[in-house]
């Protein structure tokens, strides 16, 4: 998919950053639509289904939060959060309703548009290449051509940002990823030992692949290492 044919959703009550980052992105080959008020926000991403949704968690009419939790079951592209510096809260909140990353305030474009591209990118389908396409442990099949796994036949609903994470982890299994690692193949830049998506993340793909959230067998936390999972330990899922 070629850049020109990405069309981005900013969902911003503060006209004058909206405006100024749709012309940044606009400028940098991206199609982008603006919607200030939170009470037709979710309506306008259902309805359109950008490929990657700005959602700003203050708005007017209804809140970032809610909105995330109302599409996130029919909308499967990303949603990039803008959240204040210093609401770390707020950022475990918007994670754990469904959105795929963040974005600090005041945005620096080219941060965000390096951001967008790389979930962008991610979020395509696999083409070809040496990668395995496909990974099966027992009851659990993971396709990264299709972007969808399945438990016992039915289909498992994770975020763009839960399959990327599952699949790094599922594709190195039986190897302990520490949390840098799985930082920078994620997000592109260095873990700070503070940012806490990916214990959030894992915590909700736990029980979505199975696993028991209080005594972890598929993906387990190796104390001061990382995350590891454990391809035997789903082989057993009936």
């Amino acid at each position: 998919m070629e850049q020109t044919a990405w069309q981005i959703l900013i969902v911003e009550d503060d006209q004058r950053l909206a405006e100024l980052t749709k012309e940044y992105l606009e400028a940098n080959g991206l199609r982008v639509a603006i919607e200030a008020d939170g009470a037709r926000a979710a309506g306008r991403i259902l309805g359109e289904q950008p490929d990657l949704v700005i959602l700003d968690l203050m708005l007017p009419g209804e809140d970032g939060l809610s909105i995330c939790r109302k599409v996130r079951g029919q909308y499967k592209g990303p949603i990039l959060m803008l959240t204040a510096r210093s609401d770390d809260m707020d950022q475990v909140l918007g994670l754990e309703m469904g959105a795929d990353d963040y974005v600090c305030k005041p945005v620096r474009p080219r941060v965000l548009l390096a951001r967008i591209r790389a979930m962008l990118r991610r979020s395509e389908p696999a083409s070809g290449g040496d990668e395995p396409r496909r990974l099966e442990f027992g009851a659990l099949v993971i396709d990264n051509a299709m972007r969808e796994a399945w438990l016992r036949g039915q289909g498992i609903e994770l975020t763009s940002a839960e399959f990327d994470l599952l699949w790094l982890l599922a594709s190195n299994a039986g190897r302990i990823l520490s949390r840098e690692e799985i930082f920078n193949a994620l997000r592109g830049i260095e873990y700070d030992g503070q940012d806490r998506s990916i214990d959030v993340r894992i915590s909700r793909i736990r029980p979505k692949i199975g696993d028991d959230p209080m005594h972890p067998r598929l993906i387990k936390t190796v104390r001061s290492k990382g995350y590891l999972f454990v391809g035997e330990a789903a082989e057993e899922l009936v």
